[in-house]
């Protein structure tokens, strides 16, 4: 493994030995510390399979992973935030909520946008390493998608994304989890642009494959290291949820593949848009 493959491991493992020891700026800090060894222990899996990674090859594509990371979580934050629709100032409406904040604000700030720059590239960084490995071969049989299909897709997700935020409900939140991927994965297909859906059309399911178990397993140790942290968040859905894994109602679980999916549509999005010539080359995911 790369060199800065054990300094992530490092990282990791000093984080969570500080946490359980009881230091606690580490424990205030930890989400984004350990988040950091992770993107840095599976850059490093990624670039020992591929020959590629954010930090050795694709860095122009690293940073506007980063930087869409931040701005697609920030997005995420303003459909929870339900007070601002109604302008009172309770937070009932919130699906999740953040605990034991930082009180200055502009370490705060810093907090959140070095948390939220981690999501993106776990996901994309996991899911590179599945697709080089388990499903490399994973194929299936070619289907295309209609022009209907896709039109009928992107309505729903026009729908998905707009409904959230002109009714607030706990209710709601999963269209949140799908309706940008059902808006923008067709729009990106009809584009050219990287697409699950492209490859399900020549019989290549691991891309598809490698995101949702990418999503999955990143969800998972989400809720695991939050589980653990002194600064950390908690959910409060009306479906199950008394029922939960670590802070996450069991149910919920089940909005970490489509979130994969949603990512992956959201970032390519930004990035065709960006780089219409494709000057970036192929994307390492």
């Amino acid at each position: 493994m790369r060199g800065h493959g054990w300094v992530g491991v490092g990282v990791v493992l000093g984080a969570e030995a500080a946490l359980f020891s009881g230091v606690v700026w580490v424990g205030e800090w930890f989400t984004p510390i350990v988040w950091s060894g992770y993107v840095l222990v599976v850059d490093a899996l990624v670039a020992r399979g591929t020959g590629r990674s954010y930090l050795t090859t694709d860095r122009v594509e690293g940073v506007l992973v980063v930087l869409v990371s931040v701005a697609g979580w920030w997005l995420f934050e303003w459909y929870n935030v339900p007070r601002f629709w109604r302008g009172g100032a309770d937070a009932q409406g919130l699906w999740w909520q953040y605990h034991a904040l930082e009180p200055n604000l502009f370490l705060r700030r810093v907090g959140y946008d070095w948390s939220f720059a981690t999501i993106f590239p776990a996901i994309f960084l996991t899911a590179a390493a599945l697709r080089g490995s388990v499903f490399a071969r994973l194929r299936t049989r070619p289907c295309r998608p209609s022009p209907a299909l896709l039109r009928g897709l992107m309505g729903l997700g026009a729908l998905a994304v707009v409904i959230p935020l002109l009714v607030v409900s706990p209710w709601l939140v999963p269209l949140v989890w799908v309706g940008w991927v059902l808006l923008l994965e067709p729009w990106n297909y009809r584009r050219g642009r990287p697409s699950w859906l492209a490859d399900l059309a020549h019989g290549d399911a691991s891309r598809l494959v490698s995101l949702l178990v990418s999503g999955a397993l990143c969800g998972v140790l989400w809720e695991f290291w939050n589980f653990w942290a002194a600064t950390k968040w908690t959910y409060t859905v009306p479906y199950l949820g008394g029922v939960k894994l670590f802070e996450m109602p069991v149910l919920g679980y089940l909005g970490f593949p489509p979130f994969a999916l949603e990512c992956y549509a959201m970032y390519h999005a930004v990035r065709g848009w960006l780089d219409p010539a494709r000057r970036l080359g192929d994307p390492l995911i």
